[in-house]
């Protein structure tokens, strides 16, 4: 169509809200679909989150707040990045927007030059490189292997580096994997980074709080204070806090940068809702065993899940230490064919035949590193045991 421009051309839908959404259409169409494909978790937002948005609606904080987020919510966040993190800020260094999405694209809108590279380590979170490429700039992606558990290690980082490299991004826990960068892994990566002055570090900590079997938490700014000029911490309260509709995402970095995202957001939503604000507010300063109970969950149901899964043929699954998602290899049913004469070609094609068997899931393809497939753990129990059993009884029918 002519009439669209070829930035329309250049990105794709998100392919893990299109498998959401295929999933949510099936069963409104009465087909029994367990969903595995959405990432945000299954537990209601905390009531006292809850109750301090309905106060704040009824005393009338409804109105247009500051573009990049009210002094309250920043201060909050200051004192988040402070006691968890490590990390000193004072309001100007702070960004509010509606979801970790858009600070991440605000950053590169009010950063990228055409052809400007960014490094994306592979598998990524499929908003990334089609972020990057909305800004005119080129995703440079680093395939990491299961052997060094999905994570860039320095020789491959260094051998990315060009002088047109902008950014480097870095999301721990991971989005699809589950690999945790560990603070010495970070210092490595570091030690490439101070040589290379001119590389930017996107660090995405979405899931931070969401970390199994003792696993601590690090991040490049507090690892590498050397680095911190030159660092946006990217975190929010979706998946901490199970918030993903309230839209409040944040980020923590040098206030030029954070000047020049408040000027790219008041030309496009302006600021966040005020009464999202006001709950996220609740949520960053209020109880947080919730917090910790709910992690011990999903780390229960990883735990039950595991073995099921890599006990199917055809399946290898790497253990994920942290976010809510296993990534297993569907190498081993490539090739196969379907009930049906249709010849399993990649990922997508798996997933597509899975579909069919009654569990959504996202294919390989789309988090850059095939052949793998995406399947989220945060459902019932009940749910993954039952979509275990389908995807095994799926694939004891190809030949």
């Amino acid at each position: 169509m002519g009439f669209l421009s070829s930035r329309a051309g250049r990105i794709k839908a998100s392919p893990s809200n299109v498998a959401a959404q295929r999933a949510r259409e099936l069963k409104a169409a009465g087909r029994d679909i367990i969903n595995l494909g959405q990432g945000e978790p299954d537990f209601p937002t905390p009531v006292h989150v809850i109750e301090a948005a309905h106060k704040a609606a009824l005393e009338g904080q409804t109105r247009y707040t500051n573009v990049d987020g009210t002094p309250e919510l920043k201060s909050a966040v200051i004192e988040k990045f402070s006691r968890e993190n490590g990390l000193a800020f004072q309001p100007a260094n702070i960004s509010v927007a509606n979801g970790g999405k858009q600070v991440i694209f605000n950053a590169l809108m009010a950063t990228l030059d055409p052809g400007d590279e960014v490094i994306v380590p592979a598998p990524y979170w499929v908003s990334y490189t089609d972020i990057v490429l909305f800004a005119d700039g080129r995703p440079v992606c680093i395939a990491t292997t299961p052997a060094n558990g999905f994570k860039l290690v320095p020789e491959e980082l260094e051998a990315a580096i060009s002088p047109r490299t902008k950014w480097l991004f870095l999301n721990s826990p991971s989005n699809p994997s589950g690999a945790v960068y560990s603070a010495d892994e970070l210092n490595r990566l570091a030690a490439v980074l101070e040589r290379h002055p001119h590389v930017w570090v996107l660090s995405d900590d979405m899931y931070e709080h969401i970390l199994f079997d003792a696993q601590r938490f690090a991040t490049m700014a507090a690892v590498a204070p050397q680095l911190a000029a030159r660092t946006l911490t990217v975190n929010g309260v979706s998946k901490t806090y199970a918030m993903t509709g309230w839209r409040i995402g944040f980020g923590g970095g040098p206030a030029e940068l954070v000047k020049a995202m408040a000027k790219m957001q008041s030309q496009s939503t302006s600021s966040a809702s005020a009464v999202s604000q006001a709950a996220a507010l609740a949520a960053l300063a209020g109880p947080q065993d919730l917090v910790r109970e709910r992690c011990a969950e999903f780390q229960a149901r990883r735990d039950r899940i595991h073995p099921m899964l890599a006990a199917i043929p055809g399946i290898e699954c790497a253990l994920p230490h942290g976010a809510f998602y296993f990534y297993p290899s569907c190498a081993g049913v490539i090739g196969r064919r379907t009930p049906q004469g249709k010849i399993l070609a990649n990922d997508e094609d798996v997933a597509l035949y899975l579909l069919d068997g009654g569990v959504s899931l996202v294919h390989g393809a789309a988090y850059g590193l095939s052949p793998y497939v995406r399947v989220s753990f945060a459902t019932s129990m009940a749910n993954l045991e039952e979509s275990c059993r389908r995807i095994a009884a799926s694939f004891s029918q190809l030949s």
